[in-house]
Formats: C-alpha cells, sequence, structure tokens
C-alpha cells in the first residue's frame, strides 16, 4: 500500500520565509469568497500578525467564513485569551487547541492555510515576523529566520480541506447533522486544473488514524535513493530506525547531507551532538546552521522527491504532535528547493569527525547523558513510540 497517496493537476510555488508567504496568503485571503480555515502553532499579533488579522476580519466582512486554530502552548495562554476576545468581536469563528494540557502532550504544530478549498498553504511558517525570535518573541534576530512553505493550487488543495475541515470538528463542537452536512459538502465542490502539474500528497501526523505517516514517507524515500539525499532540520533527534536508514543509505554510496539548526536550545543541540560521532563514521555529512534562527523542514531525494513541512526530525514531531507535511514527485520543484537548502549550507560550519573528537570529554559525555534524558522522556509521553 502506497504511504503517500498522490494527485495530478497541481501547481506548487515554493515560498522561502516570510516576505514570500505573507504576502501570498494575505492576497489569498483578500480573493476568498466563501470559507478559509487557518491553523498556526505561533500566531503573534505584531507587524506581520496584525496584517494578517486585518485580512481575516476583511473577509469576514465580505461574508467569508473564517475559521482559526491556534495552539495554546505555542502561542501562550495570555496571548490566546486576547486573540479570543478579537476574534469573537469580529466574527472569526477559533478554537484553542489543547489548552491547560487537557489532551495530554500533543501540540498542534502543523502550519495550514485553505482558502475556498481551491488554494492551500502548507509548510513551517508561523505568524510572526522572520525577525522575531519565535521563543522570546521581544528578542529579535540577526538575519530573516530560514523557513519554507508552499502554495498549492488543484487536486490536492481538496485533500487538505477535508483534512482541515477534520481537525476543525474534532477540536469543536458540533451536532451530527451539521457533521455530516460539512462531510457531504466536500464532494459537491469543483476541482480545479491548472496548465502546469506536478505530483504531490499532503500526509499528516495525529495520534489516530496516522501515527507513523510521516516517519513511514521519509523512510521509504530514504531507502530507494539511489544519489543524494540533502535534509534540514532545527532539531535532529530522530528514532534508531531513521538514523539506521540514513546510515544504510550512506553505505549505498548515496550522498547523505544533513543541515542542522544550532544554538536555540541548549539541551536540543546537545542531544543531536550525541550522534555526530555514528552518523559521521557512517560517511553522512553534518553541517550546523548558526547564522540565523533555522526553521524549515525539508529534503530533497534524488533531485525528483522533495517534501516541505511542519514535522521536525525529532521525537516530538515524528511521534507526538499533529504535523502535516507536503511531499512532491516534481524534478523543477525539488531541484529549485535543492538550491535553496544549498544556499543555507554555504552559510553553515561543516563538522569534522576529527574536531568533534577533540572536543573536551566532560563536553562529549554530556552529549551522551542528554540523549539518555531526551529517550527516556520521548519513550515515557509516547507511551514507547519513540525508537
Amino acid at each position: 500500500m502506497s504511504i503517500v497517496r498522490y494527485t495530478s493537476d497541481n501547481h506548487l510555488k515554493l515560498l522561502q520565509n516570510g516576505d514570500d508567504f505573507f504576502p501570498a496568503l494575505i492576497a489569498a485571503v483578500d480573493h476568498s469568497v466563501s470559507e478559509i480555515y487557518l491553523e498556526t502553532y505561533i500566531f503573534f499579533p505584531d507587524e506581520v500578525g496584525r496584517r494578517i488579522i486585518d485580512a481575516l476580519k476583511r473577509a469576514v466582512l465580505r461574508g467569508v467564513d473564517v475559521h482559526v486554530i491556534i495552539d495554546w502552548l505555542g502561542t501562550g495562554p495570555k496571548l490566546c485569551g486576547l486573540l479570543s476576545r478579537e476574534f469573537s468581536q469580529s466574527g472569526i469563528q477559533y478554537h484553542i487547541f489543547n489548552s491547560w494540557f487537557k489532551r495530554g502532550f500533543v501540540r498542534l504544530h502543523r502550519k495550514i492555510c485553505v482558502v475556498d478549498h481551491r488554494i492551500a498553504f502548507v509548510g513551517g511558517i508561523n505568524i510572526l515576523n522572520d525577525l522575531r525570535y519565535d521563543y522570546n518573541r521581544k528578542q529579535m534576530l540577526a538575519s530573516p529566520r530560514q523557513d519554507f512553505a508552499v502554495k498549492i493550487e488543484g487536486a490536492l488543495a481538496m485533500m487538505i480541506y477535508q483534512e482541515a475541515i477534520r481537525l476543525w470538528e474534532q477540536t469543536g463542537k458540533l451536532s451530527l447533522w451539521e457533521r455530516f452536512s460539512r462531510y457531504r459538502s466536500l464532494y459537491l465542490k469543483d476541482r480545479i486544473k491548472n496548465a502546469k502539474t506536478a505530483l504531490a500528497g499532503f500526509i499528516v501526523r495525529d495520534n489516530f488514524r496516522n501515527r507513523r505517516t510521516i516517519q513511514r514517507a521519509y523512510l521509504k524515500a530514504m531507502g530507494m535513493a539511489r544519489r543524494r539525499i540533502i535534509l534540514s532540520t532545527p532539531y535532529f533527534a530522530p528514532g534508531k530506525r531513521f538514523r539506521n536508514a540514513l546510515a544504510s543509505a550512506a553505505s549505498r554510496g548515496v550522498e547523505v547531507i544533513l543541515l542542522i539548526g544550532c544554538g536555540e536550545f541548549w539541551v536540543q543541540d546537545s542531544v543531536a551532538q550525541s550522534f555526530y560521532p555514528k552518523l559521521l563514521k557512517d560517511g553522512i555529512k553534518v553541517y550546523e546552521y548558526r547564522k540565523t534562527q533555522l526553521h524549515g523542514k525539508v529534503a530533497v531525494i534524488d533531485d525528483s522527491w522533495a517534501t516541505v513541512g511542519s514535522s521536525n526530525c525529532d521525537g516530538l514531531s515524528l511521534f507526538l504532535n499533529h504535523e502535516a507535511n507536503v511531499v512532491i514527485r516534481d524534478a523543477y520543484f525539488a531541484q529549485d528547493l535543492k538550491k535553496r537548502i544549498e544556499a543555507a549550507i554555504s552559510d553553515a560550519e561543516p563538522v569534522f569527525q576529527s574536531s568533534f573528537m577533540n572536543r573536551p570529554w566532560y563536553k562529549r559525555l554530556w552529549y551522551g547523558t542528554a540523549f539518555m534524558i531526551y529517550r527516556v522522556v520521548m519513550r515515557t509521553i509516547t507511551w514507547g513510540d519513540y525508537n
């Protein structure tokens, strides 16, 4: 059975950072005529967030049904309260995801917007200024945060639309008839086609039907790699199966390149660094990105397979949180994304086995200790899934 259900008749546009993403998102919202579904981990009402809120309000005034889901932890309890009041007053329908950990540790980490079931955005970009540090929003970054999203027009937008409605209904309170009416309406919508088409699929990770879907898609693609794997992730702490798949590819002669974000969380950096000796020994090239915050979760395999989304390569994203990725089988798109990742690699620092082993013994001891603590925590909160 195929892990990814690909559809044709898709027009895809790669968006890098907020300079590309926010104008495209606002333009789509301003041209909406029926409904909007927006999901985000962080919604911060700075100068960028205000522009998004204003666009959503304009849509409501035109009679568009606007639905917003924001994560309680990612956005912050106090800010969720302030946004809730503003959304209510302006007619924006909203849900707060998993407030006070009522559903356990799971978070809504995916970033999705669907406009009129015709245009969709999927990626890793939160609603806040690229120059604003996302976990300390009073602090500004020296350079714009590195991140990606995809604008999708075509058949795949309908699949993303269906998934957005599914989560909206899961997090809200609807009668049985309202649920039935919404699902029935999905199949009455016209689909659009475009002159330029690409094969693309939409995959999510949740704690119901799709517990390991994103990891399985990665494992299958890495297992079929023949020439090159280039992967960029802010946090690198996947389970053993994921790491073994990278090592197996390298042993077949595949060039494996990892671009890992550093400098955001000291403990997270230590966990990633605990894997370096084995990764480097297996012939995997490792680069640390320290120029600014690396937030893009993207990969390209053999210049023909690519993924862009919200899922990090760590325990939380692969085994606990709600995540969403687009998988693309299109050479033009993959090569475009590869060039942008390579540009980031040129600003990164390569890690060499000799220099890493020359680090003080107590640092290397701490790396291993950090991973053991991380593994215990992940296995506990994922009920043993982290492996």
